[in-house]
């Protein structure tokens, strides 16, 4: 069919999937997620472009919106998630918005990807401006409610990335950078949480560990900035800080005390 998705086509290679042992079929998938990895490694430069957006608009005040609907929602949900605890970055300034809300991160909200109004209104909610940064996630590139957030940031003016797997799509041609990985078609034909999934959790998390590198939220490749907010992360916070201050267990454990957790804050004070 000519109007057929890229994400939607048949992987020849997999056709007598299930007639195939269970080896087998792990070997087909991991083979397939070898292919995400690889797609993900030629778009490197378009990721290098929106990472250099996004660290001007964090360094300039602005926030930095992860938009999405279904699996491309969650993983863009999780990602922004994750950013507070390992940097210790204000939750506010990196934020998820995902088509029907949280419930849709445990459980299908059917028809919320349809409607590019509600991420529209959702931004507005939010007061998006100018000098913030909204990455609009979809598999397939043509998701109304990614597609929605892209139309309303350009209407506003903020800065616009794209991440699909298909680079003729829609939503690749309302970004300023589009960011797509052409992992073809999936082992189980449509299901894109699989490579599709795995590719965009790929440039989400170098978007996110890249960007907040050059905001200096790390020191050589160690989590200055964590929160140390359980026994696992106390113990990684007192390591940090033994090897950067160099101190013992004892005197880095009393500067974490004396600093309120803060694992910048006792490596600067030991630091003098």
């Amino acid at each position: 069919m000519a109007d057929e998705l890229l994400t939607e086509t048949i992987l020849e290679s997999t056709r007598d999937l299930d007639q195939r042992s269970v080896a087998e079929i792990l070997e087909a998938i991991h083979a397939q997620d070898r292919v995400a990895a690889e797609a993900v490694g030629r778009v490197l430069p378009e990721i290098g472009r929106a990472v250099e957006v996004l660290v001007l608009v964090l360094q300039g005040g602005g926030t930095w919106y992860n938009v999405g609907a279904g699996t491309s929602g969650r993983m863009g949900a999780l990602d922004a998630a994750e950013i507070p605890p390992t940097f210790g970055y204000p939750p506010e300034r990196v934020q998820a918005i995902l088509a029907g809300g949280p419930t849709a991160l445990v459980r299908a909200v059917e028809g919320a990807e349809d409607d590019p109004e509600a991420a529209r209104l959702a931004l507005r909610q939010r007061q998006l401006v100018p000098g913030d940064a909204v990455v609009a996630i979809s598999a397939s590139g043509r998701t109304p409610f990614a597609l929605g957030a892209l139309e309303e940031a350009k209407a506003v003016g903020a800065r616009r990335v794209a991440i699909t797997c298909d680079p003729d799509s829609p939503l690749a041609a309302a970004a300023e950078i589009p960011i797509a990985p052409r992992v073809g078609p999936e082992v189980i034909a449509g299901s894109t949480r699989m490579k599709g999934g795995l590719a965009q959790k790929m440039v989400l998390h170098l978007l996110s560990t890249t960007t907040m590198v050059r905001l200096g939220r790390v020191e050589g490749n160690l989590m200055t900035n964590l929160h140390p907010a359980s026994r696992k992360l106390r113990k990684r916070a007192l390591r940090i800080v033994m090897s950067l201050a160099e101190v013992d267990e004892d005197r880095a454990s009393a500067l974490l005390d004396e600093c309120h957790g803060s694992v910048h804050d006792a490596v600067e004070r030991a630091r003098g």
